[in-house]
């Protein structure tokens, strides 16, 4: 079969710039005499604009769209404005309940959390009103009850090619030679995670990256998800990600951020510099400890020599002492007297320093 040409390919974020209504209006009005055909592979996004898209494939009244890798919520309510829709055989489709990003980290009283509470509810009764109006709208396209629409979105199960076909998402199943089959890469893990979306199983990893690397990726993309606050309703991946991943596949911005990584030290070497910094500072109060160890036994060495002598001064001085001494004058004897109890007292304070 020849290769289709389309006049909108339609991927990423659905809302972002490369899925954009004000562009699918664009285009529609410029073939609004022909059939329009539409290359879909997104994850999703905005439901309003996805419900502003379906509109517009509804007033032209000649769109067909072709679903190719893996498609959920937000782009495929899109496709439900066209009069034909189409997937290939080895692509994917999942719908599932509406769901707005509600994340509170604060402390609050027992009034503030009323309050939150209040706010739940109300956000609570909005998804089931776009829940039970999506469904509806699966269920004009599949022919099917709007219950039987509500219980798939509520399992949110991925539906193969041939299923999407069996449930009446989709007209025809085709094999054209242009459509790649759909490939899980870290990046699109990371998205679904972020979103709640389940992972297929019987997907392959397109990259072996190692099991901490895909998880330290999916974790960061998570919080990011939370940090941007988008007031509209979420029907799966934020917009930047999605930017972002467009971004990476520039060989310019890939080459500079491999430098830039290749420059920076692993959480290894990080680890094993700290180790060393640690040791050499052990080293040196070590050093350190052992010359103040070594002056003080040098202080004790010195003190213990002084008390040996001063202990031996009093025994020589008595020794020499005979009856004559007993004749010297007074202020010779109160002066040897003297001596005698400040050497004593000396040695004394001595011992009781070392002891």
């Amino acid at each position: 079969m020849a290769k289709t040409k389309y006049h909108l390919h339609l991927k990423g974020y659905v809302g972002g710039y490369d899925f954009d209504s004000d562009y699918v209006d664009f285009i529609l009005n410029r073939n609004a005499e022909e059939e329009v055909h539409v290359l879909i592979d997104s994850l999703g996004g905005s439901l309003a604009k996805a419900l502003s898209i379906v509109a517009a494939f509804r007033n032209h009244g000649n769109v067909h769209v072709h679903f190719v890798g893996m498609n959920a919520s937000a782009a495929t309510i899109a496709s439900l404005g066209a009069k034909r829709v189409s997937i290939d055989a080895s692509a994917m489709y999942l719908v599932h309940k509406c769901s707005i990003e509600f994340f509170q980290w604060a402390s609050a009283n027992s009034d503030k959390l009323a309050d939150i509470i209040k706010e739940a509810r109300q956000m609570k009764s909005d998804l089931e009103k776009m829940d039970a109006n999506v469904a509806q709208m699966y269920a004009a396209k599949c022919n099917k009850s709007k219950e039987d629409l509500l219980a798939l979105m509520k399992k949110g199960g991925w539906l193969t090619a041939q299923e999407a076909l069996e449930w009446g998402f989709v007209d025809e199943v085709t094999d054209y030679e242009e459509d790649a089959a759909p490939v899980m890469t870290d990046s699109i893990a990371a998205d679904m995670a972020a979103s709640g979306i389940p992972l297929p199983a019987q997907l392959n990893q397109q990259d072996r990256t190692p099991l901490l690397a895909r998880f330290i990726e999916a974790m960061t993309n998570l919080f990011n998800f939370h940090a941007h606050t988008n007031t509209e309703t979420i029907m799966d991946t934020n917009k930047e990600k999605q930017e972002q991943d467009l971004l990476k596949k520039s060989p310019e911005t890939t080459t500079l951020k491999t430098e830039e990584r290749d420059l920076q030290p692993t959480a290894e070497q990080q680890a094993e510099e700290r180790i060393a910094t640690m040791e050499q500072a052990h080293k040196v109060a070590m050093v350190d400890k052992e010359k103040e160890l070594a002056e003080k036994d040098k202080e004790i060495a010195a003190l213990q020599a002084q008390l040996a002598e001063m202990k031996m001064a009093p025994g020589d001085s008595t020794s020499h002492v005979v009856e004559d001494e007993k004749k010297k004058t007074e202020e010779k004897d109160n002066t040897e007297a003297q001596e005698y109890c400040d050497t004593f007292n000396r040695a004394k304070a001595l011992f009781d320093a070392i002891g």
